[in-house]
């Protein structure tokens, strides 16, 4: 027996680095380029049990004693600090057989991963940890029953399993959504590329960021691990649709509540349109997009076009032309040396994979177009050319297929640089090849004809997570077939998993419950930081309407102040026929309603003539502001604005402030509030409602001082 000297890689549980007591039973891994041992990885002996409820107890603890806001701005500096640590990462990626390119898109896209969860945290939610999603239902007559949902993080852990061909990316992209939501992470990498996750981990760990409990890693198999996980807990699956199907089978799944979301491999199509023919800007952009997706990572991304589907008439121009862009563009070889454009795939295991993979597709039918499955001649670190047996060098290839229903085609995945070539007769034979995939994470359709564009995006979006329409328009500006971006849904139906990642906020509601909480809207507004309507609140303004005269105006306090359910009542304005039209001259909005009183009778909305909306909003601003200055800075905006009663001449207009939600900024000395607007008419009645939203000092210091107004 071989004795092991590779050093082990080791595992990031409990807030430390763990090794086993021996290397007994480990499994090497190898410079996917050369051969060279480089490390080895076991869990002998780890106590898989006590990781997780170690994330569980102390993770679920130090991250609670933050916000989502707070969360987020750590995000943003973990980001900051790993861009700065970038090339370290390449050196060690470039043994995976990933070239710069390769590992840009791996590094700089999953740190670029952190900087958007980041931003849109902080943009689209709230500085709390409790996410109200729609509307109070009111569920009594008289209003003092309610009921709405509310997220809020789940309990236990997210057990993350990755594949090999991103082992950054692959980590953060999962990592980061679920760090936003509060919920601490176990990570396990895949073991030919973990060496390289495991130095983004020593590199967040010593970052001093992210609090404790938060983030550990498991290097080596993690078999057990579905057997210590609960209801409490979610598993987010990236691999192989069998893996995935074997994991979802497993006991805790099916009977014990583990949440289990899959991300897949799939037969992912590209279809060339038929206006898209030699010589237009389209058929130029496909044969790129097809060559890119077959060459980058070495074919081996969930997401790489494995069928191309074209006009049976063009099938061999797209050979042609994918052929000479390749002989022209893609240097094989080792990414340490000089112009290699495309590097080894992740392990030599992967190689026989995927060769075997091709063998039975060709068996089945398929004839090879392009490449040749003999070792290919490639360029070493040292820039020499020859034949590397040691490395897992495989030459791009493309297939076609007589019969284009034949069943390989459709259901046998070569995770590599291989694609077929398949031809359709019209837009209703493309869109039942895609679907023959039975279930895709993205597909391309290449047109630049809108009705093309329509009839493939509709025909086949039901079986696709992910439709990437391409044209001379966005030929230059696309981020291309193959790269999921954070903002949108990165999953697939079918055999794609039946998952949703990434996809912005959504991915970090996957991290959470939502449950519909039942209440008066005073226990409503106490359990979500949100002021209900119907809830208790302390006017100042007009006693007539429930103010206090004399209390002191909501504007007037700062945040440090302000209170959730603060508010001002304003004094009746009577509205006349003469400031309705004022306000038509000077805006210039002389739509019948305002100024043709026999018009205005003759349509069913309106009682006579009106007043116009934005007259009664501006109004309202005129009615509740506080002119001097003081700790509200500005007014940015209005949101939810509608008009529900219309007011004729002679009716009087008054509104109702209530400060509805306060988001102090983290990073800033000021917050916004959140106003809850009503326009009521002399009868009580609801002419309009809106929110409005202000800026506001944290402290009131700016204006402290200042000199009273006359």
């Amino acid at each position: 027996m071989t004795t092991q000297t590779a050093e082990l890689v080791p595992s990031y549980v409990q807030g430390g680095w763990w090794t086993p007591a021996s290397g007994d039973g480990s499994t090497l891994v190898l410079d996917a380029n050369t051969g060279e041992e480089l490390a080895s990885v076991s869990t002998e002996g780890l106590d898989l049990a006590a990781v997780v409820e170690y994330g569980r107890t102390v993770g679920q603890a130090a991250l609670g004693g933050s916000t989502i806001h707070e969360r987020a701005l750590m995000l943003k500096e973990l980001a900051q600090f790993l861009n700065g640590r970038r090339e370290e990462l390449y050196q060690l990626s470039f043994r995976t057989g990933a070239t710069k390119i390769d590992s840009m898109v791996d590094i700089d896209g999953g740190i670029g991963v952190l900087f958007t969860f980041s931003s849109k945290g902080r943009r689209e939610l709230p500085n709390s940890n409790v996410i109200v999603d729609g509307a109070m239902e009111v569920l009594s007559k008289d209003g003092s029953f309610a009921g709405e949902h509310i997220y809020t993080r789940i309990p236990g852990v997210a057990a993350q399993i990755n594949a090999f061909n991103f082992p950054v990316w692959g980590m953060l992209e999962k990592f980061a959504p679920a760090f936003i939501a509060g919920v601490p992470t176990i990570v396990k990498p895949a073991t030919p590329t973990g060496y390289v996750t495991e130095a983004v981990v020593r590199l967040m760990a010593e970052s001093g960021i992210l609090p404790e409990g938060s983030l550990q890693l498991i290097s080596g198999s993690a078999r057990t691990l579905l057997d210590v996980l609960d209801y409490r807990d979610m598993v987010s699956f990236t691999g192989s649709a069998s893996t995935a199907r074997a994991l979802k089978s497993h006991r805790n799944v099916l009977e014990g509540g583990v949440r289990f979301t899959a991300e897949t491999d799939s037969l992912n199509a590209a279809i060339l349109g038929p206006d898209a023919v030699p010589g237009t800007p389209e058929f130029d952009a496909f044969v790129k997009a097809v060559t890119t997706e077959i060459t980058v990572k070495a074919g081996q991304k969930c997401t790489a076009i494995r069928r191309t589907i074209v006009p049976r008439a063009l099938v061999d121009d797209v050979v042609r032309a994918v052929g000479e862009r390749i002989d022209q563009r893609v240097v094989l070889g080792d990414p340490r040396g000089e112009g290699v454009t495309m590097g080894a795939l992740a392990s030599l295991e992967q190689l026989r994979d995927v060769r075997g993979a091709v063998e039975e597709m060709l068996a089945a039918g398929g004839e090879l177009a392009y490449g040749t499955l003999d070792a290919p001649v490639v360029r070493t670190a040292s820039g020499e050319e020859k034949v590397v047996e040691a490395g897992a060098f495989m030459s791009p290839l493309l297939l076609t297929w007589d019969d284009v229903e034949n069943e390989s085609v459709h259901s046998r995945e070569a995770f590599g640089p291989v694609a077929s070539v398949i031809g359709y007769t019209d837009l209703d034979d493309a869109i039942r090849l895609a679907a023959k995939g039975s279930g895709s994470l993205v597909a391309t359709v290449c047109t630049n004809d809108g009705e093309t564009a329509r009839v493939l995006t509709t025909g086949i979006a039901g079986h696709h997570g992910r439709v990437h329409i391409l044209n001379r328009e966005t030929a230059r500006s696309s981020t291309g077939h193959g790269s999921p971006v954070p903002h949108l849904v990165h999953g697939g139906p079918g055999r794609a998993g039946g998952g949703e990642e990434l996809g912005g906020i959504r991915s970090v509601k996957h991290h959470m419950q939502r449950t519909a909480v039942q209440g008066s809207p005073n226990m409503l507004t106490a359990v979500t930081g949100v002021w209900h309507t119907g809830a208790d609140r302390n006017l100042a303004g007009d006693a007539e309407f429930g103010g206090v005269e004399g209390a002191v105006h909501p504007f007037r306090k700062s945040l440090a102040e302000l209170r959730i359910g603060d508010g001002f009542a304003s004094p009746l304005r009577r509205v006349t026929q003469e400031d309705i039209a004022a306000f038509a001259r000077e805006t210039g909005d002389t739509f019948y309603a305002h100024v043709d009183p026999a018009a205005a009778e003759a349509n069913p909305f309106f009682p006579g003539t009106v007043a116009h909306g934005y007259l009664l909003v501006a109004w309202g601003a005129g009615l509740f502001v506080e002119p001097a200055p003081g700790p509200v800075l500005a007014n940015y905006g209005l949101e939810n604005l509608r008009f529900i009663t219309p007011v004729p001449a002679g009716d009087s207009v008054r509104i109702t402030l209530t400060a509805k939600r306060i988001t102090p900024r983290v990073t800033d000395e000021y917050g916004e509030v959140c106003w809850d607007a009503v326009i009521n008419n002399q009868d009580g009645e609801i002419v309009a409602t809106y929110d409005v939203l202000t800026l506001v000092e944290k402290e009131d210091t700016i204006y402290r001082n200042w000199p009273a107004t006359a």
